[in-house]
């Protein structure tokens, strides 16, 4: 993979210029003066971007993202929940008390599939509604049982914990990979041409793997909170730190101790979440460069807002396709991992023994499962943030050069 060389790319995309060998002429000559526009573009460019002006473009790009696709994530965890056997059917004991004090010609309305469904009624001491109308089938189904079943806005569930997740993931991960891309082009367009094309999947991987540590609590209990379904009526179902704190109290009283070893628990499921998403970035940027530098390139120095945006989104699009179809299998695996309830055994599991038990369990298809909603959820989600993040950063790059 090699891409269009540094010097193609607009000056507030690209590296300092004082290493861009090939252009460095251009800086000595006479006709450089500190009033000309060329001097004005080469005094400032994306390495001298202060990590908060960087970390602020990165979170307003996720909280937009995070509002945008939520309900994406919601089907895709649902339907990786139900294929580990999360039960989205309401089970004998949660009803069999208000059966019984009906008795056999009640009607139970809050236990239905839905108020209005016609193949709902009690029959003996059986369910209400046959098991399919519990079970999702696609990702359609998905959307139309969570909003016939529990209500529109649940689609929506976990929305804090994605924008507590997103917020900090974000605004480490793209700034620290501008400055380790930026670093590495650095080193190597002067002491190894060559590797210079591999920058992009070099700096992907360490930016989100110190992203993907720093924030795997708040992963957890986002899975979580989107994985479980509340079957009582009127219920509200828990919030980020109460989640959180179910799975702390849990494992402490399970364990019958609290040290410090027990806090290891809120990490559950690290090893899959890193074995996703540095793949994933890796993936996601060593496609992305190359895509947006060619559109980019046709721009060049004459690009305004809109040209920023669609070349970013477009890139971002393709990019993150490719990559959330090529990481699913590790998706899936992450979620098993995490929704675990035994956590005694959560502990004990590995992404490559969950991997072997979901091929087990459902073959080829079961490794994919939810992979249209997360194609379609990670596509447009990294276009959005990555545009959004570049048009910021061109903005300011802008009111710069113009004062």
């Amino acid at each position: 993979m090699v891409g269009p060389s540094r010097q193609s790319l607009p000056q507030w995309m690209s590296a300092a210029s004082s290493v861009d060998v090939d252009g460095a002429a251009n800086l000595s000559r006479s006709d450089a003066s500190p009033s000309s526009p060329s001097h004005r573009r080469s005094s400032y460019s994306d390495a001298n971007m202060g990590f908060g002006v960087r970390a602020l473009s990165a979170a307003g790009a996720a909280f937009l993202s995070a509002i945008l696709m939520n309900p994406l994530d919601v089907v895709k965890t649902r339907l990786q929940a139900q294929a580990a056997g999360v039960p989205y059917y309401p089970s004998q004991h949660q009803y069999g008390r208000q059966m019984t004090s009906l008795g056999p010609n009640g009607i139970l309305s809050d236990i239905r599939c839905f108020p209005s469904c016609a193949r709902g009624g009690i029959f003996a001491s059986g369910p209400v509604c046959p098991p399919d109308c519990f079970q999702y089938k696609g990702t359609m189904d998905v959307f139309y049982k969570v909003v016939r079943q529990e209500g529109f806005a649940r689609l929506w569930r976990g929305t804090n914990a994605a924008l507590a997740l997103a917020v900090p993931t974000v605004g480490i991960y793209l700034p620290c990979y501008d400055i380790f891309r930026n670093w590495i082009e650095q080193f190597t367009t002067c002491n190894a041409p060559n590797l210079t094309p591999y920058g992009p999947l070099v700096a992907g991987s360490l930016a989100r793997s110190l992203a993907c540590i720093t924030c795997s609590p708040i992963e957890l209990a986002r899975t979580r909170m989107q994985a479980y379904k509340e079957f009582r009526n009127g219920a509200k179902p828990p919030g980020m730190w109460k989640t959180l704190l179910g799975v702390l109290s849990a494992h402490k009283s399970a364990n019958n101790h609290q040290n410090l070893q027990s806090y290891r628990i809120m990490w559950m499921g690290v090893g899959a979440q890193l074995a996703r998403d540095v793949p994933f970035s890796a993936i996601c940027w060593s496609t992305l460069e190359p895509i947006r530098r060619r559109l980019l390139a046709l721009v060049g120095e004459e690009g305004n807002v809109s040209s920023i945006l669609g070349a970013n989104f477009s890139a971002g699009f393709v990019a993150g396709s490719l990559a959330a179809a090529a990481t699913c299998p590790l998706d899936v695996a992450k979620t098993r991992r995490q929704i675990e309830t035994d956590l005694s055994r959560a502990l004990k599991m590995t992404t490559r023994q969950t991997l072997v038990e979901m091929w087990r369990d459902g073959g080829p298809s079961g490794l994919f499962t939810g992979v249209g909603p997360r194609v379609g959820r990670a596509g447009p989600s990294v276009g959005i943030v990555v545009s959004f993040y570049e048009v910021v950063k061109y903005v300011l790059h802008q009111r710069h050069i113009n004062s």
